[in-house]
């Protein structure tokens, strides 16, 4: 199901799709419960913007096997630079 923001203009159209409609009103109604899930959208789009620009956008192995393998890994080294990085804000000493 998507959760996308909809604009302050925008109106459940008479003519429009009935999941627009359904939608519209879902947002318009459980406004928190909808943020919430949008939210959890975001995260995951500037995670994987993270990584991309981190780590390159492409996947340099052949076989899909390998290639599922080369993602896990940059997500682990991901998360061991975001571990890294919150360790040094926060102040922890070794």
């Amino acid at each position: 199901m998507p959760y996308i923001p909809f604009k302050v203009t925008s109106t459940p159209k008479p003519r429009g799709h009935w999941f627009w409609k359904k939608m519209w009103h879902y947002y318009n109604l459980h406004r928190e419960d909808f943020l919430e899930h949008y939210h959890k959208r975001s995260n995951v789009e500037t995670t994987m913007h993270m990584i991309k620009a981190k780590f390159g956008g492409r996947l340099r192995s052949k076989d899909k096997t390998a290639q599922i393998s080369e993602l896990l890994a940059k997500i682990l080294c991901h998360n061991i630079c975001v571990v890294i990085q919150e360790m040094h804000e926060l102040g922890f000493k070794q």
